[in-house]
């Protein structure tokens, strides 16, 4: 390694909230560049865990994938590629993309170098997709980042018109294999629910879920066993992951795009 970097990692106000594989999630504890028209806001969101947060991979330890667009900045030996692997595999990867509303191509990051994405104000989470026997399905959007060895895959709800009627997609992306991936999530870790399934059910009233285990049969259905029962609750149309497995849910709704 040849380079060298000051005032980064190093610096005081920034702090190391978690490290697993490749990646390493850094929070900025104070926004330095305010103005005076900006300082109180800039305070009290330090004050309140609004902070600007970013991840850091290091390619030494596994090759990379990413969002599309999440790249701010690469240091030393870094070869970056689209991830495809001919006519076919570009296909399945464009299907995948517009079933999921993921990016089609997720640019992967290989070498012994450095590279960091976008801060962002959400939360970012690390998991080990070992942890969840292997395979960890994904509420759409909050990819952001995970080790190139983990195979990407659609995952079908099992009723379409349902999946169309209640307004969700009707794929999911799911991580498979061991190694670490990073999500996007407007809760903190510490915030996160989650629920152990043993041949059982649960019905969540909206996207709160950001993960669930592979093995769980993911669908949408109505709230009650008719339309009447349904419009009696109150409820509508409802996701419900049945079977043996985790589910991660946020405990509060999704919050606007900052």
């Amino acid at each position: 390694m040849a380079y060298q970097i000051r005032n980064f990692l190093d610096n005081d106000d920034i702090k190391t909230l978690d490290q697993q594989g490749p990646f390493r999630v850094v929070e900025y504890q104070r926004d330095l560049s305010v103005m005076p028209s900006s300082a109180m806001i800039a305070y009290y969101s330090a004050e309140m865990n609004v902070r600007k947060r970013q991840l850091v991979c290091e390619l030494s330890k596994a090759p990379v994938t990413i969002q599309a667009g999440a790249m701010q900045w690469m240091l030393g030996n870094v070869q970056a590629t689209t991830g495809v692997k001919g006519v076919g595999d570009l296909f399945g990867k464009a299907l995948r993309g517009k079933g999921t509303g993921e990016s089609a191509i997720k640019p992967e990051y290989q070498g012994d170098g450095l590279l960091v994405l976008e801060p962002t104000y959400k939360h970012l989470i690390l998991m080990n997709a070992a942890d969840w026997n292997g395979s960890v399905v994904l509420d759409d959007g909050l990819f952001l980042a995970c080790d190139s060895r983990l195979q990407q895959k659609a995952v079908m709800r099992s009723n379409i018109s349902s999946a169309v009627a209640g307004g969700e997609g009707l794929f999911n992306l799911s991580l498979n294999g061991s190694g670490y991936f990073c999500v996007e999530s407007e809760c903190p870790m510490s915030e996160l629910v989650e629920i152990t399934l043993s041949n059982d059910v649960v019905k969540i009233d909206g996207n709160y879920a950001i993960a669930w285990s592979g093995t769980l049969d993911f669908t949408v259905e109505r709230s009650g066993k008719s339309l009447i029962g349904s419009a009696a609750s109150g409820e509508g149309l409802v996701n419900v992951y049945r079977g043996t497995g985790r589910v991660l849910m946020m405990p509060t709704g999704k919050m606007p795009n900052i």
